[in-house]
């Protein structure tokens, strides 16, 4: 799933190629993806489009034209690609048209063209778990789960002090959960928060309830993570935005390799829906987490 570096890197890379380009139209083959109806695809035809932004891990793409009444007619394609979905950029109409039903691959959700050439978006999603969603809104916060997205993590104001408060507040609750919980934070996924809890030196099932001096690591941690990954990826495409991911996690998703630092084994904890990885040596004094839903707690 891409998380805040990825959707950054997207944000930057599409606003590149996007910016000033005119709507051909958006065709729309995975209906159950759309989750608005209030604006329909057709709207989008022949609007320009303005930017490209991100809201935690929704990728918004903004298009508007002049109002008869003077003022400006704007829309947002607000995307979430879940686990298995992606956007790939197309310099050229292609030679097929998008038809529903089709199965290829990385089946196709929907495609954006553009004037004058064809050239423009396609939006897949592996897989049979259906996850990804497209909303056409006048408004961002029209949609419930951006309304109510937490603090921005590589924001100015998100200090010390307001992560401090966030913890507090959280008490007793797993920080794995914490960090990945959106509308506490926004943009951290499994990845990050694996990744972030690695270079902390803490265990996923700790209490979010910490010492000053944990609280600092931890912050230092999720600081220098989330930035060292935005700067490997801002200025890639998207079709190298995987492979550089996967190239950067020391822990997620490597189970059964070597921890860079201690080398001792990376183990993970497999949950009815996603797993997570830790190292033994670095995040729990050597223990080895049970890996089962109900696992122990390390304090």
């Amino acid at each position: 799933m891409p998380e805040l570096p990825e959707v950054h890197a997207l944000a930057v890379d599409l606003g590149a190629r996007l910016t000033g380009r005119t709507i051909r139209r958006l065709d729309v083959l995975a209906i159950a993806a759309l989750k608005t109806f209030a604006v329909p695809p057709e709207a989008l035809r022949g609007k320009t489009i303005t930017g490209v932004t991100r809201h935690g891990k929704f990728l918004d793409i903004a298009a508007r034209e002049p109002a008869v009444d003077g003022g400006e007619d704007e829309i947002h394609l607000v995307l979430h690609l879940a686990r298995a979905g992606w956007v790939r950029w197309r310099a050229a109409e292609p030679k097929t048209s998008a038809r529903p039903g089709r199965a290829p691959r990385n089946p196709l959700a929907a495609r954006l063209l553009l004037e004058p050439d064809g050239a423009g978006l396609d939006i897949t999603e592996a897989g049979t778990k259906k996850s990804l969603q497209l909303h056409l809104v006048r408004d961002p916060l029209e949609i419930e789960r951006v309304r109510t997205l937490g603090p921005e993590p590589l924001e100015p104001a998100f200090t010390r002090e307001v992560f401090a408060g966030i913890l507090k507040s959280a008490g007793r609750s797993q920080i794995k959960g914490v960090l990945r919980d959106q509308a506490t934070i926004a943009g951290i996924g499994n990845a990050y928060s694996d990744e972030i809890l690695w270079a902390a030196k803490m265990s996923p099932f700790k209490a979010a309830a910490m010492t000053d001096a944990e609280i600092d690591r931890l912050y230092a941690a999720l600081q220098s993570t989330l930035r060292d990954a935005v700067d490997r990826s801002e200025g890639l495409a998207a079709s190298e935005l995987k492979a550089e991911k996967h190239e950067g996690l020391r822990v997620h998703g490597r189970a059964g390799e070597a921890c860079p630092v201690c080398g001792s084994t990376i183990r993970q904890v497999t949950f009815h829906d996603s797993s997570l990885q830790y190292c033994p040596g670095c995040q729990t004094g050597g223990k080895i987490l049970a890996d089962r839903v109900l696992s122990r707690l390390l304090k």
